[in-house]
């Protein structure tokens, strides 16, 4: 599962990343503190559980405009987390991964105030990315339709800056948020010195945020463009080089999915999440089936994140006219984001797309736990599929705690996304543990993470269309997980050390 391979560098490369289940997590949101007090938990009640640990951005600030991926300092951890001995202690204990923000960094960081206060003089003036540089004679109406966007309207925010020049800026997400030249020796010299500090704080993988935006190119979509794979590679045989691995963010056709994985270390598998949320809804594995035959082997596995259920990964190529079809069809697709929102009695809808101030247009804000209605049973046999799919499970941390929507922080932000980014207060943290269903969790993660088979070969069972059948097989150790979606049963039996067979019945938590 997890052997030595050729890296995109043409090095031998031992992953990092250990195959055990992987936390995600704001530090401040889960701990109710700093690096230290997630360093507790990770010793205290969640010991066991976690094989690395995503810590999302810790960086100066953590609440800015886009809860820490709009940074300051991107080369400063937020001192109200820690600092970077914090990370390091914690590193020690379990890999740690940190978000690159390949993209852009905050309007506030003392580099845009320095090229704001004296333009063109500045010594970052070639940091940040204008629309001239990418279109000197203009954009034609044509090319601005071809750029993919993440949000409506165009990419660009105008700017005056401080002494008076004025500046049409890329700004893929939000105005607050300024483009990157990735490409000048300024934008270089900026991404070497993040890499660096992180070689120097022992974190073992890194994700590129948005890295898919980060070139941009005339007369293409500006998205995962020939260009951008060039950029990918040559950032991670750097990283490669300060023994750091590279995880690839990206939300697109699932197609483009499987062929981005086969250049780089790993992606995730962001058609997982609505994928099982169509088999429990419909009882019906045919979408998952087709999946596990092809998706890629080099990822990480999902539920929820810090973002949303994300749609565009299953639904037809939003870039292709000739309509190249998805996982889900339409209709289905359609009535699945009805469905959460009815499971989520409404909560869902408010936090999605034009109710919420950062309109989303390719996901659903909503908890796992609540798109599935609060049914533990369901929920647990999600889990189940996550962590017995191709790839290394990832677990984001209202989803360790089978978390609700969080309505009243919705309602105080107008976020959408932060129906899903509780502040879970120590407290609340003890109640959740006492939980069945939580419990029933960490059992279930304990089991994926010790049981040898999943260092095997895995196989999908020939079966009925409501049927799920999947296997790790390792030599004489094997483990099964056998979903009956009409009946309603989820069992999994599987080999202990001596040879016998033991079997969990994932329905006992109601």
């Amino acid at each position: 599962m997890n052997p030595n391979r050729r890296s995109k560098t043409g090095a031998t490369f031992a992953p990092l990343v250990r195959n055990q289940v992987q936390l995600i997590t704001y530090v401040d949101r889960l701990s109710g503190g700093g690096f230290r007090a997630l360093h507790a938990l990770l010793r205290g009640p969640f010991a066991g559980l976690f094989g690395g640990v995503h810590a999302l951005p810790f960086f100066h600030a953590i609440d800015g405009a886009d809860a820490g991926f709009d940074p300051i300092d991107h080369t400063r951890v937020d001192p109200r987390l820690g600092d970077w001995d914090d990370v390091r202690t914690l590193s020690a204990d379990v890999p740690v991964m940190a978000d690159l923000i390949v993209n852009h960094m905050s309007a506030d960081s003392p580099q845009f105030r320095d090229y704001s206060a004296r333009g063109a003089a500045s010594p970052y003036a070639d940091l940040f990315l204008t629309a001239d540089r990418v279109f000197p004679h203009g954009a034609s109406e044509a090319e601005l339709r071809k750029i993919f966007r993440p949000r409506p309207g165009a990419p660009f925010t105008t700017v005056t800056l401080a002494n008076g020049e004025t500046r049409r800026l890329w700004t893929t997400f939000t105005p607050q948020q300024i483009d990157i030249d990735v490409r000048s020796p300024a934008g270089a010299e900026y991404l070497t010195s993040i890499l660096q500090q992180f070689q120097r704080s022992g974190v073992a993988m890194i994700r590129l945020d948005a890295v898919g935006y980060a070139i941009k190119q005339p007369g293409t979509s500006c998205f995962m463009i020939p260009e951008t794979y060039e950029f990918i590679s040559a950032l991670t045989a750097q990283a490669h080089a300060l023994g750091i691995e590279v995880l690839v963010e990206i939300h697109s056709y699932h197609r483009d999915q499987i062929a981005i994985a086969r250049r780089v270390d790993r992606v995730y598998d962001f058609a997982l999440p609505p994928l099982v949320l169509h088999a429990l809804f419909n009882r019906t594995a045919r979408g998952l089936k087709s999946w596990f035959a092809i998706s890629p082997r080099n990822c990480l596995t999902v539920l929820d994140t810090h973002d949303g259920i994300g749609i565009v990964d299953v639904g037809a190529d939003p870039a292709d006219r000739t309509g190249r079809p998805g996982l889900i069809p339409p209709a289905e697709l359609d009535a699945l984001v009805e469905r959460i929102h009815a499971n989520s009695r409404g909560a869902s809808r408010q936090a999605t797309g034009a109710a919420a101030n950062n309109l989303d247009l390719y996901q659903v804000n909503c908890t796992y736990y609540d798109a599935l209605g609060r049914d533990d049973r369901a929920y647990l046999t999600a889990r189940a599929i996550q962590f017995f799919a191709p790839g290394i499970p990832q677990v984001y941390y209202t989803g360790l705690l089978a978390g609700e929507n969080d309505l009243a922080l919705l309602a105080r932000t107008k976020v959408g996304r932060d129906i899903n980014r509780h502040y879970y207060t120590p407290p609340e943290i003890d109640a959740a543990l006492a939980r069945p269903v939580v419990r029933a969790l960490f059992d279930l993660i304990r089991f994926r993470n010790t049981h040898p088979a999943f260092a095997g070969e895995f196989a999908v069972a020939e079966t009925p269309e409501h049927q799920l059948h999947l296997t790790w097989r390792a030599g004489p150790q094997h483990a099964t997980l056998e979903i009956d979606l009409a009946a309603n049963t989820a069992v999994i039996t599987a080999t202990r050390p001596d040879g016998t067979t033991e079997t969990r019945d994932l329905g006992g938590t109601r």
